[in-house]
């Protein structure tokens, strides 16, 4: 009974599965194996990371070469092309009969110094971004020669050709060669598979990093919710005793979120259903019929699902047959009558199924995948730790097969994925605004080129009991954008502001903001000189832990620009937080920084820390002065004379 009380969200989101997605969330890289971990620390502790996906292939024999490329497929992996200029320069240095395509196939009896020509080439060539370089051992050459060659060109190259990845493969195990290669720093394979793996573990663990420091897409303008209404829905619900929220309030709550919906319609008996019927019929629709039953979660389970029925005797019979049927199959189960629903026509859209989960460790799951009464069976999902923006959305989408039918194929259009993934955002905020909610599926959910629908959905509730200690959300790993510390401001000019918490879409607004602080402000906030913000700085700025970090930026409401920021930061033991405060230069004495300081002190007491602090440059004396009007104590820095340190006790709220 327990199991067939699940979501099938609940069942795809086995234990190992959410930790994978909390290892991608964090831009960890796993390895499934021991012999795997130890060939990923050999990989990433020497060769670190690298921006670029393309291997190219140097080998003296074909077959070898040949296993490698393989392997590439199977690890997700490119294979590199050969420029012209880099196949040009090979045919003077090697033999006619070499291979003229990647892999370089520098032909059996190699020695060290055609080795040294081909690596020289292929390091040289903008056309792959690594270099694999394997050598079998033979009765004509040294495997040891072959190794000092390699090494000896790598130390002669200009150091941003040797960051260019080599990884070497010596088979025959030549204890000679192999200490030549580890003295030189380069990782070294047993088999061409495991070198292939380690490249890839280098390929994975930049994308995952790459991912970390993306700035994700703007949501659009009519993101909208009535977090309101869907609250109603669930207490109601809770208050009755339901642990599942019924249809029409299945369906009322995703609209208060935006997720397109069939609307449905309860009937309790064959009469009441042809009632309903009969108006979607005179329209020239059909209707679908369907078992209504909290005890029934998949309604397939009691052959439970009747679709375009065209006439009222044909919905009579539906209607009998199913409670009769359900009733037969599972005499326990309360059956409350039939759904009705018009039946929709969407040939060529595709069965997904996007859900939430509930997991004892991390909390709300996002589940999406291959949908239909099959779902469990195909098995084609992926997890997400909310909360989602557009960009991870989309990430999501593109782990699963199923990504590859959203495109167009044969006379079939490509569906709308961006609809998709807003879907998953949407569902991410319906977790982080009702905790309350504990399971839901949207199964199928139809896409295609108009968009998205679901034809049915099923959400699980329950009183909510939190996972961990301290403020925030009592149910999410990852905590969610503050929402409650959004609010405006009155200026001591007769202006207002709007303060809201940073956002990771933000790095445009940072921009336009450092375009108009002065060269001097910007030295007393960061304590040196910078003239250029790169991505990476300005990620750091706006993609924030918000369980340990927060920064508060004050907007002009009338023209959108930025005029202030001020964070902070907690230390590992929450016990105090360092602050950092930005102005405009030509908004100075507008009231925004004493505003700014006074939010950031009020969050320090809601998040429970005991005390502020910061260091000041001795020379910026107003910030000095505002310190000590809010109460800080300033005092030298002992280790730096051109510092103070400023120190504020903060009492605990109980509220924000």
């Amino acid at each position: 009974a327990e199991a067939r009380a699940q979501t099938h969200s609940q069942t795809l989101a086995a234990s190992d599965a959410v930790y994978g997605a909390a290892f991608n969330r964090a831009g960890l890289l796993r390895v499934n194996a021991l012999d795997e971990l130890f060939t990923a620390a050999e990989t990433l502790g020497r060769l670190g990371t690298f921006p670029g996906h393309r291997l190219a292939i140097l080998s003296n024999g074909g077959g070898i070469g040949r296993l490698a490329v393989d392997q590439l497929p199977a690890l997700g992996g490119t294979l590199a092309a050969l420029s012209p200029a880099t196949i040009e320069q090979l045919d003077r240095a090697l033999p006619q009969g070499w291979s003229r395509d990647n892999p370089v196939d520098i032909v059996v009896d190699a020695g060290g110094e055609r080795y040294a020509a081909a690596v020289e080439a292929l390091l040289a060539d903008e056309a792959n971004d690594a270099l694999l370089v394997v050598n079998v051992p033979t009765a004509f050459t040294s495997s040891a020669e072959a190794a000092q060659a390699l090494t000896r060109t790598l130390g002669l190259r200009s150091r941003q050709l040797r960051d260019k990845p080599v990884f070497a493969v010596w088979l025959g195990n030549d204890e000679q060669a192999t200490a030549t290669l580890n003295t030189a720093r380069v990782p070294t394979y047993p088999s061409e598979a495991e070198a292939v793996r380690g490249f890839q573990h280098l390929v994975r663990y930049r994308q995952a990093q790459v991912a970390l420091m993306e700035t994700p897409p703007s949501l659009p303008a009519d993101f909208v919710v009535d977090v309101a209404a869907a609250r109603a829905l669930v207490e109601a619900a809770l208050d009755n005793g339901q642990q599942w929220l019924d249809p029409v309030a299945t369906h009322a709550l995703l609209q208060a979120y935006g997720i397109p919906s069939l609307a449905v319609m309860v009937a309790r008996d064959a009469h009441e259903a042809m009632d309903l019927a009969q108006p979607l019929l005179e329209r020239g629709a059909t209707v679908a019929v369907k078992v209504f039953s909290p005890d029934i979660p998949h309604k397939s389970d009691v052959d439970g699902v009747r679709l375009n029925l065209g006439t009222l005797q044909a919905v009579h019979m539906a209607a009998t047959s199913i409670m009769q049927r359900a009733r037969e199959l599972r005499p326990e189960a309360r059956i409350e009558g039939v759904l009705l629903q018009q039946t929709l026509v969407r040939p060529k859209a595709r069965e997904l199924i996007a859900g939430i989960a509930d997991d004892p460790v991390f909390g709300p799951v996002l589940v999406f995948g291959r949908g239909g009464i099959a779902v469990e069976v195909i098995d084609d999902k992926t997890l997400a730790l909310p909360p989602l923006d557009l960009r991870l959305a989309h990430e999501v989408i593109g782990r699963t097969r199923v990504s590859r039918i959203l495109k167009a194929y044969g006379d079939v259009p490509a569906a709308d994925e961006r609809a998709v993934a807003l879907v998953l955002v949407k569902l991410a905020q319906l977790a982080a605004d009702i905790p309350e909610i504990r399971g839901l599926d949207l199964n199928p959910l139809l896409a295609d080129r108009d968009g998205v629908m679901a034809l049915d959905a099923r959400i699980a509730i329950a009183p909510v009991r939190r996972l961990h200690k301290g403020r925030g959300h009592p149910r999410f790993a990852i905590f969610p954008y503050p929402t409650e510390w959004e609010r405006s401001i009155d200026l001591s000019d007769g202006g207002k502001a709007f303060v809201r918490p940073v956002r990771p879409e933000d790095d445009a607004l940072f921009r336009a903001f450092f375009a108009r602080v002065s060269d001097d402000d910007l030295r007393l906030r960061f304590f040196q000189s910078v003239k250029h913000f790169s991505h990476e700085f300005i990620a750091r700025l706006t993609q924030l832990d918000y369980a340990r970090s927060i920064a508060l930026v004050a907007i002009d409401p009338r023209s959108g620009d930025m005029l202030g920021a001020v964070r902070l930061h907690a230390d590992a033991d929450y016990d105090r937080g360092e602050y950092g405060i930005l102005i405009r230069s030509d908004l100075k004495g507008h009231g925004i920084g004493w505003k700014l300081m006074q939010i950031m002190i009020e969050y320090a007491g809601w998040q429970g820390l005991n005390m502020v602090e910061g260091q000041v440059l001795r020379e910026n004396s107003t910030m000095l002065a505002m310190c000590r009007t809010l109460g800080f104590k300033v005092k030298p820095d002992p280790d730096d004379p051109t510092l103070m340190n400023v120190t504020l006790p903060v009492q605990p709220l109980e509220t924000a």
